[in-house]
């Protein structure tokens, strides 16, 4: 990717980042802070954009689009404001493709995985800070 590249996905990334903030401080206030709501609308929106997307700007189609600007809604934007769509998209590429058991697998070490590893991360904290409700 050339530099150009790298600051339309920063431009991009900023830009999802505060909707996400936006998104999630809407949802807190309307609906308090008992559940995840603000995360839950977040992600659905975000691999509905994706979707969207990546079949209307896909290259040779109707409205395909420079690899910039693709990457700026895709990975900028859309990777800011989660990165929860782009592991939909992978995974509905994978199901699209024939591939039933790698996007299973997809879904099943993605979620064990990260939630691993911030049962990890969260323990490896605690220790060092001497929480004992870890």
């Amino acid at each position: 990717m050339s530099l150009m590249t790298y600051l339309f996905i920063a431009l991009g990334g900023a830009i999802g980042s505060v909707a996400r903030a936006a998104v999630s401080d809407a949802m807190v206030r309307l609906t308090g802070p008992f559940f995840p709501w603000g995360t839950i609308l977040i992600n659905i929106t975000g691999s509905f954009i994706i979707g969207l997307f990546a079949a209307l700007s896909v290259s040779g189609s109707r409205y395909g689009l420079h690899g910039d600007a693709r990457a700026f809604v895709m990975i900028g934007i859309c990777g800011g404001y989660t990165t929860f769509s782009s592991f939909s998209l992978q995974t509905f590429d994978l199901l699209r493709d024939g591939k039933p058991w790698s996007a299973l697998a997809n879904v099943g070490l993605s979620v064990g995985m990260c939630l691993a590893a911030v049962a990890l991360g969260y323990a490896l904290a605690a220790a060092v800070a001497g929480d004992t409700r870890a």
